[in-house]
């Protein structure tokens, strides 16, 4: 082989060499800029609030009654129960929307040492449950539930059993609530890219916050403040 036919092959070799390092140093380059993008990010928060009224109330009218003998008892249970029960009709309410828990029954004598023994030997306390989407009709009809004490019933309040004003249409707001949200995120994005002198990019990462629902203020439990918060990490450019 003569020198020419060894030059030829060499500067093919050559050529093919200088092409895969310029190759390289491209990807290098490329891969460095990705790489340095990634490093810029912001995180930001996007806020949404509702205010919205409740669509259902759940009323406990808890009760008690005390007799000397158990068939007593269970009559007096039996006689309350009708007074409220009468007394939620004649409002407005119907029977589908009342409904009776089991009764709690104490023996008063079990453990009771001496001799001065309680006169009416048992005791129980029963609830009627009102569960009602008439908001605004158990609203007005709460504040006249003394009514029913005039009638011989006797109420009693406990930390247990309070109404209970509930909003159960969170999944009908929920796509446009994380709408809202994304949509604040991403305007707190570009005000910061705004300020660096950047760009907003892709998303990064996103996590959706869950949803809180709270009384608008200890007065007023019928309005329901809803929220949620969304956290997003955006890309910047240059």
């Amino acid at each position: 082989m003569d020198r020419q036919q060894r030059i030829v092959p060499a500067v093919i070799l050559g050529v093919l060499l200088a092409l895969g390092m310029y190759a390289a140093g491209v990807q290098l380059t490329e891969a460095v800029r990705v790489w340095k993008q990634s490093d810029r990010v912001v995180s930001v928060k996007g806020l949404s609030e509702r205010d919205v009224p409740v669509d259902l109330v759940l009323w406990p009218i808890s009760f008690s009654v005390a007799s000397q003998t158990l068939d007593g008892l269970h009559a007096e249970l039996r006689a309350a129960e009708e007074k409220i029960r009468a007394f939620l009709l004649a409002h407005g309410f119907s029977e589908e929307e009342i409904s009776v828990t089991q009764p709690v029954v104490s023996d008063r004598w079990e453990h009771f040492y001496g001799d001065n023994k309680p006169e009416e030997r048992y005791t129980a306390s029963g609830v009627v449950l009102l569960r009602t989407g008439k908001v605004e009709q158990a609203k007005a009809v709460m504040p006249r539930a003394d009514d029913l004490v005039r009638e011989g019933v006797l109420l009693s309040r406990s930390y247990e059993h309070q109404p209970q004003f509930i909003f159960t249409r969170l999944n009908d707001i929920k796509p446009e609530m994380i709408a809202e949200a994304t949509h604040e995120a991403r305007k707190a994005a570009e005000q910061f890219a705004q300020d660096s002198g950047s760009r907003v990019g892709k998303i990064r990462s996103a996590q959706q916050g869950y949803f809180s629902i709270e009384n608008l203020d200890p007065y007023t439990p019928d309005i329901k403040r809803v929220r949620v918060v969304t956290t997003i990490e955006y890309y910047l450019l240059d």
